[in-house]
């Protein structure tokens, strides 16, 4: 469902992106639409073949507003254009939010990145390891504990309904072991089915099931950022959606950021699309949305409907290493500890999202000249990255379903690269 291939990888040309800035620190930006004639270009195209009813994105460096492409309207038949205060659902890119939440917790100290997660939540000390994922759930003990660097990474040996295979997707399923519903009807080819009642429940019942790799050895897409949800409610004695509002929301004033949309604000949601055979199907209209309804609880992974200009200002605070407009939400060090590769030593990215990259705190960093670049993408076509050396920032926003029906997540990067006069 969600494909990632190609995505962060820019040759190293951002490197370049860092002596752009520093010969025009004070460059005024001139009208986006002359800025940037590729993403302009590429957006109509997408737009007026009806291939999506909008399209945005905010491109920003430095301090200040980003800059803003914007094409067509929140849905098929709308009048409503979209813009920088649409609300659109990002799914995975909710992973580095719950990434940040966690690193902030090891800024301060009340948990450690090789920390074992049964320290917080003692349903995981005894885990068990598949013997062979693809036949059975026979499994024998683990010989690693779980750490909130492996869930932080992909790599704590956990599974995922929309990529697990074999008897453990069944298992999942039955658990209610999902990351929360995307509609009110059935997708095809979509495994799904109720969540858990609460995040306990949801730890208490994935805690019972057994691992698809040791801890550590292996990176594997999975459900790890929702646990990590509830590592983040025990370290801090916080709910996990509470904990995000007072620690990230409210002090980079992301006044747009759910996992609940308010009836008041359906008036700027965009709908949820599936293409089929060139025909858009709505799978999630904006007026009768899941969204509407309190989710069974925050799901950590792939919960949150967001703004652009909330997640540029969630990424502005990357760029600055913790802080936004003068305010500080984690250390310089601890921002900088969460956007570098905290992959374990052993483990190997080879064929998978992560191909060829690190990955930090919930999303994937560059190696090499792109070290410290930070991003990820969403299941509906979202996608976004920060460089910290250059401050160049950039998010966008579409919506559709699978991902991979169109390159946005390869594409966007380098459609940014064309626009600044770097080489993609």
């Amino acid at each position: 469902m969600i494909g990632r291939r190609g995505f962060l990888a820019w040759g190293g040309q951002l490197a370049a992106l860092g002596a752009m800035g520093a010969l025009a620190p004070a460059r005024a930006w001139a009208q986006a639409a002359d800025l940037y004639p590729t993403i302009r270009t590429q957006f109509q195209s997408y737009v007026s073949s009806g291939k999506l009813p909008g399209v945005l994105a905010t491109i920003g460096r430095a301090a200040g507003m980003p800059d803003v492409i914007a094409m067509g309207t929140q849905g098929l038949g709308e009048t409503t254009p979209v813009n920088i205060d649409t609300l659109w659902r990002i799914y995975s890119m909710t992973k580095p939010v719950t990434g940040i939440a966690a690193m902030i917790l090891v800024g301060e100290g009340k948990m450690k990145l090789d920390q074992p997660i049964a320290d917080f939540l003692p349903e995981f000390a005894n885990m068990t390891v598949l013997t062979d994922p693809d036949k059975s759930l026979d499994a024998v003990p683990a010989k690693t504990q779980i750490t909130v660097r492996h869930l932080l990474t992909h790599t704590a040996g956990l599974g995922y309904s929309i990529v697990t295979k074999g008897p453990l997707l069944q298992a999942y399923l039955d658990n209610g072991i999902t990351p929360g519903i995307v509609s009110r009807f059935p997708i095809p080819g979509q495994a799904a089915s109720a969540p858990t009642p609460d995040l306990k429940t949801f730890s208490e019942r994935l805690a019972k099931l057994p691992l698809i790799a040791e801890p550590g050895t292996k990176w594997s897409y999975s459900i790890s950022l929702d646990l990590l949800g509830r590592v983040i409610e025990v370290a801090s004695g916080m709910d996990f959606e509470a904990f995000l509002k007072t620690r990230i929301f409210e002090p980079l004033k992301m006044t747009s950021s759910y996992f609940q949309v308010p009836k008041s604000e359906t008036k700027r949601f965009v709908s949820n699309y599936a293409p089929v055979n060139g025909v858009l199907f709505p799978i999630d209209p904006a007026a009768t949305s899941i969204y509407l309804d309190k989710p069974a609880f925050a799901f950590g992974g792939a919960g949150m409907v967001t703004s652009a200009r909330d997640y540029d200002r969630f990424l502005n605070m990357l760029a600055n290493y913790g802080e936004l407009d003068g305010v500080r939400i984690m250390s310089t060090a601890t921002a900088k500890l969460a956007m570098s590769d905290l992959l374990p030593s052993a483990v190997s990215t080879d064929g998978t999202y992560a191909d060829g990259a690190g990955f930090g705190a919930g999303g994937r960093v560059g190696k090499g000249v792109n070290a410290g670049v930070f991003g990820w993408g969403g299941a509906a076509g979202t996608v976004a990255f920060v460089d910290p050396r250059s401050k160049l920032r950039a998010v966008c926003m579409a919506q559709y379903m699978p991902s991979n029906v169109y390159p946005f997540h390869a594409d966007f990067a380098k459609w940014v690269l064309k626009d600044l006069g770097l080489p993609a």
